[in-house]
């Protein structure tokens, strides 16, 4: 599961990589507005956050890496560089895609808003970009389907001493309830900024746990959390807690 969801990762990253080469967005245009944008949608900011690292997704690694016996100051190493790597992914991926869109719109083009991210890759690259997104979108959705299937179970799996022993079932029964509630709602561009817009509010809370748990000697032991991580880790929780209260209200 560990080396396939690698190889989706880097499969995905160079598909949209051929799509923004072919988009050929205004690079100098964007790395400009990056620093000082014309508008500040406060909404998309919380949306692109939770949808990144919010949710189920803070914990997904940790639980991951325990399981699999990753644990202990001994493993900070370890454990540094699993996060860095994944962090990079993420980020990497959310920026070529955003290129991939600029490119598209800078050229004058409008995607159909039923289905935003499939018309950018197929007025990109025509009937291929399509094929392509088709692929990126199936990678990002099975290792999505498996992580967050796998992290809600793993939460779950402590409420009771026989539940780990049917931890695949559960696994499986939290995946096709998924699947049934997802046919019969729809929707899935609305449900994916929802979810996205749900998890900006749920990331400050999560932070927030961590930084009290990082200071509980009979959780930690000896392991002695960096000063500076901790400020850092205060002033994402003030900020994200700001954005995310100033976009619902602006709603």
């Amino acid at each position: 599961m560990d080396e396939i969801a690698k190889i989706m990762g880097v499969v995905m990253i160079v598909l949209t990589l051929y799509v923004v080469i072919i988009a050929k967005p205004p690079l100098t245009e964007a790395l400009l507005r990056t620093f000082d944008p014309d508008k500040t949608d406060l909404k998309a900011i919380v949306i692109l956050v939770g949808g990144t690292v919010g949710g189920y997704i803070s914990f997904a690694g940790g639980h991951r890496l325990i399981d699999s016996g990753i644990s202990g100051t001994k493993a900070l190493p370890a454990v540094t560089r699993a996060a860095s790597g994944a962090i990079l992914l993420a980020s990497v991926m959310r920026i070529l895609l955003f290129l991939a869109a600029l490119g598209v719109l800078a050229g004058g083009k409008s995607p159909d808003l039923n289905n935003p991210a499939a018309a950018v890759f197929e007025l990109a690259a025509g009937r291929s970009g399509f094929l392509i997104f088709g692929f990126v979108m199936w990678c990002a959705a099975i290792t999505s389907v498996i992580g967050s299937a796998y992290t809600s179970v793993s939460f779950l799996k402590t409420v009771h001493p026989r539940l780990p022993s049917i931890e695949g079932k559960l696994v499986i029964a939290f995946v096709l309830v998924s699947a049934l509630i997802f046919i019969l709602i729809g929707q899935p561009v609305k449900i994916l900024l929802a979810a996205g817009f749900i998890n900006g509010f749920i990331l400050p809370f999560a932070l927030s746990l961590m930084l009290i748990a990082v200071y509980r000697k009979k959780l930690v032991g000896d392991y002695q959390h960096p000063v500076l991580l901790t400020v850092i880790g205060i002033l994402v929780v003030l900020l994200t807690t700001w954005m995310s209260i100033r976009a619902i209200t602006t709603l």
